[in-house]
């Protein structure tokens, strides 16, 4: 019988940032926008795999049709520092690719911004959060009863920290939502949704990002995290970033793991991108027989 190579998987990474935006992420992190950093991520868990990138908050950008975005085995939303109850054709060019994501039925996974567009365009709300903004490492997220046995979340402990920086949070899921995580400050964590004859997996934190990534993002907000109380002042920032950048270049690091509270869910490279694995071995991989391409 002849042995055929499975072909690589075929997925699209949906920048949910501006031009602007992009421009000043990239400064900070190596020239990497966060959708070329998601989808590097993604092809070190799936090597051989083929990523496109597409910019809908982009005038003018050429998105997927229907048959384009079924072309794809997956697709992932990345974070965004727009806000999605304040209007703007950016926001409005998201929310109805996200629509035509559910529709086409390609498996689809989103990290903060990202779960948040899966929310709203399947009929729930966002607002920005009244506990504040959540920002470095998300404590204690627990699994629902539903997420204790959801495929996204296996590998998870039963309570876990993360990467996070957000200030907005779902505030109604949409009519056929599975709550799978939440924590002190958001009631939903980690979420599935099904819309249109789609299913939406997100999370709202970063399981996409290095430890390297996060302290870059925040360097660059240094002022607000003193503004808002998280360090005492500019120094105090700056030491705590150069500890999590020596954690992402030793994470081994007993002391520093201790001193910030920090252990192997998000020390340990492979566990921090639980929630990426069990999606394509769980979701993609499974759906391409049944979609006609295993």
């Amino acid at each position: 019988m002849l042995q055929t190579t499975p072909r690589p998987l075929s997925l699209l990474v949906v920048e949910g940032n501006t031009r602007e935006a992009r421009a000043s992420y990239a400064a900070g992190f190596g020239g990497l926008t966060p959708a070329q950093a998601y989808a590097e991520q993604i092809v070190a868990i799936e090597p051989g795999a083929l990523t496109d990138i597409c910019l809908p908050a982009d005038d003018g950008a050429n998105l997927p049709d229907s048959a384009g975005l079924e072309a794809y085995d997956g697709v992932f939303l990345t974070g965004s520092a727009l806000h999605i109850y304040e209007p703007s054709p950016a926001v409005a060019r998201q929310i109805e690719l996200m629509r035509a994501i559910y529709a086409s039925g390609t498996p689809c996974f989103g990290s903060c911004w990202g779960v948040q567009i899966g929310a709203v365009a399947a009929g729930g709300s966002v607002i920005a959060n009244p506990k504040g903004r959540e920002i470095g490492f998300a404590r204690r997220i627990t699994l629902t009863e539903a997420g204790r046995s959801h495929p996204l979340l296996a590998g998870r402990s039963l309570a876990f920290d993360a990467p996070a920086i957000h200030l907005d949070t779902i505030a109604q899921p949409p009519p056929d939502a599975a709550v799978l995580a939440s924590n002190a400050y958001s009631a939903i964590h980690a979420a599935e949704f099904r819309h249109g004859g789609g299913v939406f997996w997100g999370v709202q934190y970063h399981p996409e990002f290095s430890l390297a990534q996060l302290a870059s993002i925040m360097v660059r907000i240094t002022p607000l995290l003193v503004a808002e109380g998280f360090r005492k002042d500019e120094a105090a920032a700056r030491d705590w970033l150069d500890d999590i950048v020596a954690l992402d270049a030793e994470p081994a690091r007993a002391d520093l793991a201790w001193a910030h509270g920090l252990d192997e869910q998000v020390l340990d490279a492979s566990l921090r991108v639980t929630e990426l694995r069990n999606f394509l071995e769980m979701r993609v991989k499974p759906g391409l027989s049944a979609r006609g391409r295993g």
